[in-house]
């Protein structure tokens, strides 16, 4: 089978483009920390920097339209005592920030409702610094990572260098719960509904916690490189993504299942590059797109994630590198042009550059397959009542329709997806799997056909199909090549495949996993191969073992008698006439050898399947037929024997 593999997915040609320069933000004064944080987040409205002041820690609040360069004095978010480390935005509340510092405080800010960047100015012409409305005390040490819950409102989840991640409420400002660790927790991620929270720290273990029972429901070994690690839930599923290195420095990718930690990763880790800065990973669950962004280059890799493998789709380039990166929430993108995502680079830590990426359509009506509704600013839950056990599925959804239309936004809850089956590493991820024909068991000498798929190192999501022959010898398990064919959920993936090729420009469903094939396949097919070459072909597969002298009534070798009946086929010899409907059937195999393609991969190897399943008969059938001859050759050599003694 000649050419290559092209997955057929609707986001391919997915391509990232920066914002022309009048459109960034400039004279940005990013922090020159080394805390390993995002440095700056965006709820779509605003963006949060941490800033390089003096005179203890603060933080810059850049609204989104105040494009340009920025004056040199600016208001600033003061309070801290010390370096501003973090900071997230209430996802209920557009104008409600948190802030975490090295004085091991947490601060909650209000955005006041006349801010500007460039002119929120005193009486003397001077910009003004906003004070916390509120400052929570409770860690021992500096607080590196904050969180807000992304159902529940007012709940907030901390990290600090006290080995703690401790949930708030925001609203009373308590400390209701405390997920106590053996180590710096260096990133976290709250599960689609909320109920979980996974933690990754620097004794290279990812954990998953029930929140509300303050214990681990899962825990395994992450990736064992020195450096710190990230994790990000998978949206509405129970799958992780997770950033690190090997100990080799090779920078990582891994999937893992949330419940199921100590099986380890799903399929392996995928390898990056050989960069020393740590990855960053956003996942858009809209378009099942994992994003990752690497501290100190310019380059932001984007794959797809299907049936728990990630398939590389590009890469946007950069030659100016970023220390921080944020994403907008889904509801902020331009529907219009088919933006997918929305996000934001620091580079050389003095500029803040959008990038959007956009699916390319030529139709200007609303993409309804790209838009699923997105999570809106509507909490599903109050404090109190997840406090108190309640759950839901998944964050209240706005319509991505009505943002597109400018109508009234309308909103639903989520719905729950069922649970994918538990994956243990090395198991094969396919979604076609088919009933295995049961057949007796025989002793004779089988080839089987096994199809495997390998990962190339270069690329992680290339999945190589490969054919390989291996000969049983008596004492194996008898495996006839049919029944290969038949029970090898690879051979079905593959027929899978070739059915939807022409549905791919029709319907793109991100949900199939199809592929097509190069223009090499649309060659014309071969001329039909002579009668000698053609006996060659058909035989070589079926290696029949040297002949060996023995007794004139052992059991022949089947194989022997198979090449032999493929001879008479072919040579057109006189055969039984039972067999004139094989010869036939075989002739119209032949004939058709020559356009395989032009059949397509499914008829091809159903048409193999039912000669092989022909081969077999006749070769039992002639088998059969053996035994019996034996046996009547044995009972005349009896009576010849009886005979002779009674003669003598």
């Amino acid at each position: 089978m000649s050419g290559k593999f092209v997955r057929a997915s609707k986001y391919r040609h997915v391509f990232g483009q920066a914002v022309k320069r009048e459109l960034q933000y400039e004279n940005i004064k990013v922090t020159n920390n080394a805390w390993d944080s995002n440095i700056i987040k965006t709820n779509g409205k605003f963006i949060s920097v941490n800033w390089n002041a003096s005179g203890g820690g603060a933080f810059a609040i850049v609204p989104v339209e105040e494009v340009g360069k920025a004056p040199d004095q600016v208001p600033l978010f003061r309070g801290h005592t010390a370096q501003v480390l973090d900071t997230d935005f209430d996802p209920f509340d557009d104008h409600r920030v948190a802030s975490v510092s090295d004085d091991s405080k947490i601060a909650i800010w209000e955005i006041p409702k006349d801010y500007s960047f460039h002119n929120y100015l005193n009486e003397d012409g001077e910009p003004k610094d906003i004070k916390p409305i509120k400052i929570m005390s409770g860690h021992t040490k500096k607080v590196g990572h904050v969180l807000f819950h992304p159902v529940a409102k007012d709940i907030l989840a901390t990290s600090s260098l006290d080995y703690s991640v401790r949930i708030w409420n925001v609203e009373t400002g308590d400390n209701i719960f405390t997920l106590k660790h053996p180590d710096m927790v260096t990133s976290m991620s709250f599960s689609y509904n909320g109920s979980h929270l996974a933690t990754v720290s620097r004794d290279k273990k990812l954990r998953v916690w029930d929140i509300r029972a303050e214990k681990v429901v899962s825990e395994g070994s992450a990736h064992q490189g020195a450096k710190n690690q990230r994790v990000v839930w998978l949206g509405n599923s129970d799958r992780l993504a997770t950033t690190g290195f090997s100990r080799l420095s090779d920078r990582q990718i891994g999937i893992w299942d949330a419940f199921n930690l100590e099986k380890g990763d799903l399929g392996g880790f995928y390898t990056v590059d050989q960069s020393s800065g740590i990855l960053m990973p956003f996942f858009d669950d809209s378009n099942k797109i994992l994003y990752i962004a690497g501290k100190g280059d310019g380059n932001i890799r984007y794959y797809e994630f299907q049936n728990d493998e990630l398939f590389e789709l590009s890469e946007f380039q950069s030659t100016d590198p970023q220390r921080g990166f944020a994403i907008a929430p889904k509801r902020f993108v331009d529907v219009k042009s088919n933006e997918v995502l929305k996000c934001y680079k620091t580079v050389i830590d003095q500029t803040i550059e959008p990038v959007s990426f956009y699916v390319p359509r030529r139709s200007e009506e609303f993409q309804d397959d790209i838009y699923p509704d997105a999570p809106s600013d509507q909490p599903a839950l109050t404090a109190e009542e997840w406090r108190l056990g309640k759950d839901v599925d998944g964050p209240i959804l706005v319509s991505m329709r009505s943002i597109y239309e400018g109508t009234a936004p309308t909103f639903h809850k989520s719905t729950k997806l069922a649970k994918s089956k538990p994956v243990t590493k090395g198991d094969e991820k396919l979604s076609m799997e088919t009933k295995t024909d049961e057949k007796p068991q025989s002793s004779t000498t089988t080839t089987t056909t096994s199809f495997t798929s390998a990962t190339t190192a270069s690329s992680p999501s290339v999945k190589v199909p490969t054919v390989n022959n291996t000969v049983h010898s008596e004492s194996s398990t008898p495996t006839t090549l049919s029944d290969s064919l038949k029970s090898n959920s690879s051979v079905d993936k593959l027929l899978q495949k070739s059915s939807n090729i022409d549905q791919d420009n029709a319907a793109e469903d991100p949900s199939r996993d199809t592929s097509g094939w190069d223009e090499e396949d649309e060659r014309p097919a071969t001329p039909e191969l002579p009668v000698e070459r053609k006996e060659s072909v058909l035989t070589n597969p079926i290696e029949s073992p040297p002949k060996q002298d023995g007794p004139k009534n052992s059991k022949p070798e089947p194989t022997s008698i198979a090449t032999d009946v493929i001879n008479k086929i072919t040579k057109k010899e006189d055969i039984k006439p039972e067999d004139k409907t094989k010869k036939q059937e075989e002739n119209n195999i032949h004939s058709s050898t020559h356009s395989v393609k032009s059949m397509g991969l499914k008829q091809s190897v159903e048409t193999l399947s039912n000669l092989v399943l022909k081969l077999e008969q006749i070769v039992e059938n002639l088998t059969a037929s053996n035994l019996e001859k034996d046996e009547r050759l044995k009972a005349f050599e009896e009576k010849i024997e009886a005979l002779i003694n009674e003669k003598k």
